[in-house]
C-alpha cells in the first residue's frame, strides 16, 4: 500500500511539473507570436474567449476580436522581449519589455510590465496586467493629453483616435503622432 501511495505522489508531482512547464512554454510561444507577427501561433494558444484585465478595467475578446487588437498593436511596430517567467500556483507571471513607436512618443520606451496568465484546459483564458515596473504615468499622461488636445484643435478629422482600437484607429494614432512632431 505504501508503494502505491508513493507512486501516486510521484506521478502527481510529475504531472504538476509538466503542467507548469507546458504553461511556461505557452507563454513563451505567445510572446514569440507577437515578436514574429504570427497571429495563428497566438490563436492556437488562447481559449475561444480571452479576458484581459488592468485594475478595474476588463476587456473581453473572442479569438477574432483579439486578432483586431493584434493588428492594432502591430501598427506601432512593437518589439517584445520576455525577461522572466515565474510559476505562481496555477498561473505564470511574465515580465515583458516592449519597445514601440507609441511608447517612444509617450516617453516610456521600453515599457516593462508584469502579466499573470491563467489557463483552462491547456489554453490561456485570462491575462491580468499587474504592474508596469518602469512606467512614468505622469509623463505618459502629459504626452498623451498634449497630443489629444493638439489633434482636436488642429486636425479634428483625427479626433477620437485615442479610443479607436481598430486598425484605422492605430493608423490615425500614428498619423497624429507624425503631425504633432512636425507641427
Amino acid at each position: 500500500m505504501k508503494k502505491v501511495l508513493l507512486l501516486f505522489l510521484v506521478l502527481a508531482i510529475s504531472s504538476c511539473s509538466k503542467k507548469k512547464d507546458m504553461a511556461s512554454d505557452q507563454v513563451k510561444k505567445y510572446y514569440e507570436g507577437f515578436k514574429n507577427s504570427k497571429y495563428n501561433q497566438i490563436r492556437a494558444l488562447i481559449s475561444d474567449s480571452l479576458t484581459i484585465t488592468e485594475g478595474d478595467y476588463t476587456m473581453a475578446f473572442t479569438r477574432e476580436s483579439f486578432y483586431e487588437q493584434f493588428k492594432w498593436d502591430s501598427v506601432f511596430k512593437p518589439d517584445y522581449s520576455l525577461i522572466t517567467l515565474e510559476n505562481e500556483d496555477e498561473q505564470i507571471v511574465a515580465t515583458v519589455s516592449v519597445n514601440s513607436l507609441r511608447f517612444e512618443f509617450l516617453k516610456n520606451n521600453p515599457l516593462t510590465c508584469k502579466h499573470r496568465f491563467y489557463f483552462k484546459s491547456g489554453k490561456i483564458i485570462k491575462i491580468e496586467n499587474l504592474e508596469c515596473i518602469d512606467a512614468n504615468w505622469e509623463i505618459w499622461e502629459k504626452e498623451r493629453d498634449s497630443l489629444v488636445k493638439w489633434i482636436k484643435d488642429n486636425h479634428p478629422e483625427l479626433d477620437g483616435f485615442i479610443h479607436d482600437l481598430s486598425m484605422k484607429g492605430s493608423k490615425d494614432y500614428m498619423n497624429a503622432i507624425e503631425l504633432y512632431k512636425n507641427r
